[in-house]
């Protein structure tokens, strides 16, 4: 059996000694497969670079009542409530790969310049895939800032890497931290891991709830659907939430991706599933992954909420510098 260089826990409903599992799941496809979409499939053009309309300025806290959120771009988001930062899956390279000159290369400058950042507090790292853990960016935030860092279990190991002396925190689904009156739990989600290629699923993947005195957030860095299942069981377990930050992008082929990426009206549908009074989107827009055009996600997205009867404004996609204060329950 192989050795698992991240993460040397008990066995669990998830973890069965070696490797992480989402509990009555499909396995992410193998190698074989990985070359039909590769060679098999046709991409779309992507543009080789946008212009950022405008970097983002945000305030250096928020306070009271007020939730805002600003995208950096693809997962990397500021969350900004109840006078904490909150930095998301942050990725500053220019690349989302293991290798400088090759590999997903953003086609737009991060909405936030690093340099404009507000003090940043607290860091979540859903999982160690390149577009969600970027070493270079959370050295550079570790001698910045020292922020905590929340990861689920492994990931740890993987950052301290690039910053042996970081504060972190490596959670198991169901377990929580709290900061400031503000308490994080990792929760389940239908994804997997690896950094490369003999370490496939050897550390863990979550969804995050934080609850906060301005209300409950739901985010997900990357899942498949799952048949809702997640949903379902969180929106039991919670209740409501002011704010749920859903993948949207990154969806096609649906024989390759449906286990591990939900596409558009699966994220309206849990979106309502989980019982949130607004939702963004994310994944989509920074760098390609997968098959499908650049502008897809949105236009699909669009469909999806009004074949669904949402209104538009619940379920804001937010590019690169947007900004979104989400209205009080």
């Amino acid at each position: 059996m192989a050795r698992n260089p991240y993460y040397g826990g008990p066995t669990s409903d998830h973890f069965n000694g070696t490797r992480f599992f989402n509990p009555d799941g499909i396995e992410p496809l193998g190698f074989r497969e990985l070359l039909r979409w590769n060679f098999g499939e046709s991409r779309a053009r992507w543009p080789k670079r946008l212009e950022l309309a405008m970097p983002a300025r945000p305030a250096q806290k928020v306070s009271g009542s007020d939730l805002r959120v600003t995208m950096i771009g693809h997962a990397s988001m500021l969350i900004q409530v109840a006078d904490l930062n909150i930095l998301v899956d942050p990725v500053w390279s220019e690349r989302a790969s293991p290798l400088s000159f090759a590999g997903p290369k953003r086609v737009i400058e991060p909405g936030i310049e690093f340099d404009h950042l507000p003090p940043v507090d607290v860091v979540i790292v859903t999982h160690n895939h390149y577009d969600h853990l970027d070493l270079a960016t959370l050295k550079r935030l570790c001698e910045a800032f020292n922020p905590l860092i929340l990861t689920p279990l492994g990931n740890d190991t993987i950052i301290r890497l690039a910053a042996p002396d970081a504060r972190i925190v490596p959670l198991d689904w169901g377990e929580s931290w709290d900061v400031e009156g503000v308490t994080f739990t990792a929760e389940p989600c239908h994804h997997w891991s690896a950094r490369g290629l003999r370490d496939r699923s050897m550390a863990l993947w979550a969804a995050f709830v934080i609850e906060t005195p301005a209300g409950r957030i739901y985010h997900i860095g990357d899942t498949g659907f799952h048949g809702g299942r997640n949903y379902r069981a969180l929106a039991e377990k919670y209740g409501d939430f002011r704010l749920a930050i859903l993948p949207i992008g990154a969806y096609e082929p649906r024989w390759f991706m449906e286990a591990q990426h939900q596409n558009p009206a699966e994220a309206v549908e849990g979106f309502r599933l989980i019982n949130a009074a607004h939702a963004i989107g994310h994944h989509f827009g920074t760098f390609q992954l997968t098959n499908e055009p650049i502008g897809a996600p949105v236009d699909h997205l669009a469909e999806a909420l009004l074949a669904a009867e949402i209104e538009s404004t619940r379920f804001r996609p937010l590019g690169a510098g947007q900004m979104f204060d989400v209205p009080d329950r």
